[in-house]
């Protein structure tokens, strides 16, 4: 599980920035890097995305074998770039090796409007792994013509095209809809509630096949599995052979097998460097499981890597969170590559060591309370090297593993990237959005001041002692069987209200973790602010919330607003033609933070999938169209891209013959030279898989 950034998080805290200082690196590729003391943070913006870049500071330091592991992990990691292009719709990979075919070859007009308007679409293809918005799901159509597309073919080298034996006439023809048509797969992930969310959800997860065909298929699976069933369906396409539902299970040998191929020569690489047995045996656990598929393997891994917490690297590598599939079955490929960031994790893990205490002083029913928590530990990481589903758009914490039974059993591993929230913090501190949509001064002063250590706060309780709480009851199944697509938005919204609720609570200052309770009022203000009118800048106008990150913090916002109306606790105030919005009682918000979130660990507890419906779709679903169209045309004119991803820094061995003697890290300028360098090297998969 995990969260993503808050474009709208107001991190203004210079107290947390830290300076850009070391030494210059030498630079023996042709990527153009930039030297430490220079750091350059913001690389590129185009459509609705600026692209950042983050340091990875402290990696000189690090051993060579530590800097060799790291090395073997992120080509692990950046071998698996073709599966997620394909996971995400079967035309990806075809389209996208046209668009770089064209981007690196035509020799028309590059100073036409056209040429630009596809350098901006190949750039929205590449950061989103196809033509589906990374995060509305909706069809990215592009600003040039048909006849500018046929143009921009015919003028580049014929050999680079992925033609498959067609004419460029046939070959156009057949991405003529994929490229142009508005109506052709619409939406990549549609969680709309009275339709076959399958079907109508146009991901490569499943070809052929119904919701209620996936559903039987899996049923006497997960019955027969038992309370501590595998992930059934995690690792798989669904498709029809004979007229009967089969899997298509990715693995060496398998489908994508030529990538997993590489993936498993790399991490087989990794574990003749690891840091010590705990970790090995994790690795070979890993490597196991892409040779065999075998889901009972994967939950060993987990169990190993869990475990495994004296190592200073770590890494996610697998078919892993589920937001993009409708129906939350299949896990899409990612992996992130990190190093501990030792002083800063002292925070984390003092919130971790006192999860037996948030658990037993949780609003939430008794009966829905673990009686033990197992196992969370917790740290704040630098981040090395990002892929798949974690990049370039990035969450900002992450709690794994997913399984519910292994996390009650042998606990689970929280994380906040630090070195990401830093690249936000510094870029963030330069937005006009808080002045323009703050209510007062007062909010305005208390964000400056409190911001950046209260979004961080909310972060850690989320993934450490959100996620982390409450328990299923027995014969429930997993969320994914009883809750279906609405399983996602309830689980977020939980591990959200459970920060939410904790952060105004004196414990955090006895603890150490924070200075004073209006750190708190300081999230409760950006909260409520995002969840009812800020994240609306991140959809069109006229359309209401898909995304489940989006419609848990409406829901949670929402409800609270509707819920406190009788106490005035939320309040939408008319200043100057403009709404905004403000919190009149703190502590009654608290109050109804925890009611909500009572009320959705019950839903989860029990499986209670009407509950869940009504509670999803009566508060997180529907926008005010009024209030929308406001929200845009202010967001409008403070330029202001309200979306933001990573280039990712590159890891050069340095050699001596066949030895590797030191590892540098550079840090590439251009989001553009790096798609085309990683469409070179790491372009694995046949183009039908």
């Amino acid at each position: 599980m995990k969260i993503n950034y808050l474009i709208t998080s107001f991190a203004l805290s210079t107290t947390l920035l830290v300076s850009c200082s070391g030494k210059k690196e030498v630079n023996n590729t042709k990527t153009e890097t930039v030297a430490q003391e220079e750091f350059e943070y913001e690389a590129d913006r185009f459509a609705d995305i600026q692209v950042l870049r983050y340091q990875v500071k402290g990696f000189e330091e690090l051993s060579l074998q530590q800097k060799q592991l790291a090395y073997y992990l992120s080509e692990a990691a950046l071998c698996g770039r073709d599966i997620i292009f394909d996971q995400k719709n079967k035309y990806n990979l075809a389209l996208r090796h046209t668009i770089d075919a064209i981007y690196t070859t035509y020799t028309g007009d590059k100073n036409s409007e056209a040429w630009k308007n596809f350098e901006t679409y190949a750039k929205q293809v590449w950061y989103s792994h196809g033509n589906h918005h990374h995060y509305s799901q909706d069809k990215i159509l592009p600003l040039f013509s048909v006849s500018d597309f046929n143009d921009m073919l015919n003028k580049s080298k014929k050999e680079d095209l992925p033609l498959e034996g067609k004419t460029i006439e046939e070959f156009s023809k057949q991405l003529e809809p994929v490229i142009f048509d508005e109506k052709f797969e619409t939406k990549l992930v549609n969680l709309s509630k009275g339709i076959d969310n399958v079907k109508m959800s146009f991901n490569n997860f499943y070809e052929g096949v119904t919701q209620k065909e996936v559903e039987n298929f899996y049923a006497p699976m997960i019955k027969n599995g038992g309370e501590n069933a595998v992930s059934f369906g995690l690792n798989s396409k669904v498709t029809k052979e004979n007229g009967k539902a089969v899997e298509k299970v990715w693995k060496q040998c398998g489908m994508y097998d030529a990538a997993i191929t590489k993936i498993v020569y790399w991490l087989e690489k990794a574990v003749t460097v690891a840091e010590n047995p705990a970790q090995k045996s994790a690795l070979e656990l890993l490597v196991k499981y892409y040779k065999t598929g075998d889901l009972k393997t994967w939950d060993d891994y987990n169990i190993a890597w869990v475990k495994d917490t004296a190592s200073r690297l770590d890494v996610v590598n697998g078919f892993i969170e589920v937001y993009g599939d409708a129906i939350g079955k299949k896990g899409s490929f990612e992996s992130c590559v990190s190093m501990k960031d030792m002083e800063a994790s002292k925070v984390i893990a003092t919130i971790a060591s006192e999860a037996q205490w948030f658990e037993d002083n949780s609003p939430i029913a008794k009966e829905h309370k673990k009686e033990k928590v197992n196992g969370i530990s917790a740290k704040v990481i630098t981040v090395i090297q990002e892929s798949g589903d974690a990049a370039p758009s990035t969450p900002i914490g992450i709690n794994l593993p997913n399984s519910n039974w292994i996390r009650e059993i042998h606990g689970s591993k929280s994380v906040s990237l630090g070195n990401i929230v830093e690249s936000y913090n510094v870029v963030g501190a330069k937005s006009p959005s808080l002045k323009e949509f703050a209510f007062d001064d007062e909010i305005i002063e208390r964000a400056k001041k409190h911001g950046a250590l209260s979004g961080m706060l909310h972060t850690d309780m989320h993934e450490v002692i959100g996620h982390a709480s409450g328990k299923i009851n027995k014969g429930i199944g997993t969320p994914d069987v009883t809750l279906k697509n609405y399983g996602n938005c309830l689980e977020e919204a939980r591990a959200d209200l459970v920060g939410l609720y904790y952060i105004m609570d004196q414990k955090l200052v006895d603890i150490g973790v924070m200075p004073s309770i209006e750190v708190g009022k300081a999230q409760y203000d950006n909260y409520i602010l995002n969840g009812l009118i800020l994240q609306l800048t991140r959809i069109k106008a006229g359309d209401n919330l898909e995304e489940a990150h989006m419609r848990n913090r409406q829901l949670v916002a929402k409800w609270a607003y509707e819920k406190g109306k009788k106490d005035n606790v939320i309040e939408f105030v008319k200043k100057d033609g403009k709404t905004f919005v403000k919190v009149n009682d703190y502590q009654k918000l608290r109050v109804l933070f925890g009611e909500l979130l009572k009320e959705i660990q019950k839903i989860k507890s029990e499986g209670d999938f009407k509950a869940g419906q009504a509670l999803v779709e009566g508060y997180g679903v529907i926008v005010d169209k009024e209030l929308h169209k406001e929200v845009l045309e202010r967001f409008a004119k403070l330029n202001v891209a309200p979306y933001k991803g990573f280039i990712q820094p590159k890891l050069v061995p340095v050699m001596e013959g066949e030895k590797i003697v030191d590892v540098k890290i550079e840090y590439p300028k251009s989001f553009a030279e790096q798609m085309i360098e990683y469409g070179k090297k790491y372009s694995l998969l046949p183009l039908k898989n």
